[in-house]
């Protein structure tokens, strides 16, 4: 009996942490959009050697422990269960889109875990329970800041290329509903998740006769249908929300990138008068990387010196239930020129949009 209640009581006990602080992620580190979850994890990586090499944190080395899921749901549930109970994870990080979290919904609930600055602004993932973190605006902020940024709409057309899915259609639903604010209606244009850009979805868009192309999809298939399209001789104007990831984008499209936009939901790599831009690019060389970061890779690390500010305000016996309770209570945090606000009922601490433009080179411009 006596073996049973101390059983019992251990299993009710909340995790608590010693020697390394292990974080967990999902991402797609293979696959049509491996180069977006690379990106996502080597970008934290950059930040927590950083730390790490200054000696950690007060309660351990940092550790980061990713699990590649392939861009597949199924996967991503899987691994978040693998996290969860073989690494004890004491948060979970990054993961790269809203339908790869929301297999990890039930566990996130049910191991009371944080789960830290999804890679969307969808409402399907903000709506979910009390241990989701976001950093970014949300996807109605970016469009409002897209509309703005092409100026007076006037009888202007649009039409979104969105996934077929149940998060694909409520992205679809956000746009609509904020273009309703200025009397627009956009044509939906459902492609298949997972799947190649085909010539019935090229016809489909042109069938829609837009002027202009507002994308929120992952950037392979945003990519495969601007390059069909232009080569189709379509002089629309493209836009793509920061889901689709403005440098991996910017990258596939090669010489299609001249006249593309993205919104972005932090400054560019190339805002060198921010200090946290600038912390970032030296621990992203620092790290070995050659070449600038990615507009990605750059929010993964602002994102995990966040995380890290909330280990630090956890206290000494950091475990899920203290870091839950650090990061609710975190406040106005301003992490160098980018700043996230937290506080008890409120978890969605990001609300920086920016607009860039994609060059041919593979650059990323204010």
């Amino acid at each position: 009996m006596r073996k049973s209640f101390c059983t019992l009581l251990a299993a009710l006990a909340p995790l608590v942490w010693a020697g390394d602080i292990v974080v967990g992620q999902s991402a797609p580190l293979s696959g049509a959009n491996a180069e977006l979850g690379n990106d996502i994890r080597n970008g934290a990586l950059a930040y927590f050697k950083k730390v790490n090499d200054a000696g950690g944190l007060p309660q351990g080395r940092l550790r980061l422990v990713t699990l590649d899921d392939r861009n597949d749901a199924a996967q991503a549930g899987e691994n978040t269960r693998k996290l969860l109970e073989d690494d004890e994870v004491v948060a979970l990080f990054g993961y790269a889109s809203s339908t790869l979290s929301l297999p990890a919904m039930p566990a996130v609930a049910s191991k009371r875990v944080p789960f830290f600055a999804p890679f969307t602004g969808a409402d399907a993932i903000r709506k979910q329970n009390d241990f989701v973190y976001t950093i970014r605006a949300t996807y109605a902020d970016e469009i409002e800041k897209i509309v703005n940024f092409w100026g007076n709409l006037g009888s202007t057309r649009v039409s979104v290329l969105h996934y077929d899915d149940a998060v694909g259609k409520q992205n679809f639903e956000t746009v609509a509903a904020v273009l309703k604010k200025f009397q627009r209606t956009p044509v939906s244009v459902a492609i298949r998740r997972n799947a190649e850009i085909g010539e019935q979805d090229v016809q489909a868009m042109i069938a829609a006769d837009p002027q202009v192309v507002v994308i929120t999809t992952l950037y392979a298939p945003a990519a495969q249908m601007i390059r069909r399209l232009k080569a189709a001789g379509r002089g629309y104007m493209y836009t793509s929300l920061s889901f689709a990831g403005a440098s991996q984008l910017a990258r596939a499209l090669g010489p299609d990138a001249a006249g593309v936009s993205v919104s972005t939901t932090v400054p560019t790599p190339r805002s060198h008068g921010l200090p946290v831009v600038r912390e970032c690019g030296e621990a992203w060389q620092a790290a070995g990387h050659a070449g600038s970061m990615s507009v990605t890779a750059l929010e993964a690390c602002i994102a995990a010196k966040v995380l890290v500010e909330g280990m630090r305000r956890a206290g000494k016996d950091l475990g899920r239930a203290s870091l839950q309770r650090a990061l609710s209570a975190l406040g106005r945090y301003d992490a160098g020129g980018y700043a996230v606000d937290f506080k008890p009922g409120f978890r969605h601490g990001g609300s920086y949009v920016g607009m860039a433009l994609l060059r041919p080179n593979g650059d990323v411009r204010d």
